[in-house]
């Protein structure tokens, strides 16, 4: 099941597009603003972005642009009542895959989407690769120049989420929040055992990095 995120601050729209996709068999979230969506682009393996213009605080060409600078591969659809060619060219040279504008009919919205699925090839692979290094989340695999690399789930898991984000800090609290058990007695140093595992694992990786961020956490760079 492929997860949607819409931006828009029209609550009414928002929550008309939201029913119709989750009714059509997708997995909605939803956000009135850039900066909620970030934190749940942050907190979920997203597979496609609809996003308004017009919003409050960073408007959708800042969103669109923020998203790119971490992901070159999600799908960006512009849902719009801006329907001039500057507008239509700037979200294009951002970045975005494609752009309707409003009033929309939501079956063609359906068509589009499964139409932008099937060019990123998300409907059937969740897939990271850099250089020799693929990540496969579907298989919980990791293959660095055909030879695969043994890791454990949470390992997987970790390393998956910071390749997904380059550069973007993860803090110890958050990493811990996300893949432990809310019940666990372990405290945050136990984050560092598992950079110092992946570290390991990774050394003969060029392509990538894990850096400490000191007094926050952690982040990966790509080289």
């Amino acid at each position: 099941m492929a997860k949607i995120l819409i931006v828009e601050d029209n609550t009414d729209f928002n929550k008309a597009v939201s029913a119709f996709l989750s009714q059509s068999g997708y997995e909605v979230f939803s956000s009135l603003n850039a900066n909620e969506a970030y934190d749940i682009l942050y907190e979920n393996h997203i597979d496609l972005v609809i996003s308004d213009i017009m919003m409050p605080g960073a408007d959708g060409f800042e969103f669109a642009s923020a998203v790119r600078e971490t992901n070159k591969e999600i799908p960006i659809l512009f849902v719009t009542a801006k329907d001039d060619i500057i507008s239509k060219q700037k979200g294009y040279g951002i970045g975005i895959d494609d752009y309707m504008v409003k009033p929309i009919d939501l079956n063609e919205l359906e068509l589009r989407i499964g139409a932008l699925l099937r060019r990123a090839k998300i409907d059937v692979s969740k897939k990271i690769v850099i250089g020799k290094l693929t990540l496969d989340a579907e298989e919980h695999s990791a293959y660095y120049d055909d030879e695969e690399i043994q890791l454990t789930l949470r390992e997987f898991n970790i390393i998956f989420k910071m390749l997904s984000y380059p550069k973007k800090a993860f803090s110890r609290s958050k990493l811990m929040e996300e893949f432990w058990d809310v019940d666990t007695t372990s405290g945050t140093r136990t984050v560092d055992v598992y950079m110092t595992k992946l570290r390991e694992k990774f050394s003969h990786c060029e392509e990538f990095e894990i850096v400490t961020v000191h007094g926050l956490g952690y982040k990966a760079v790509i080289k």
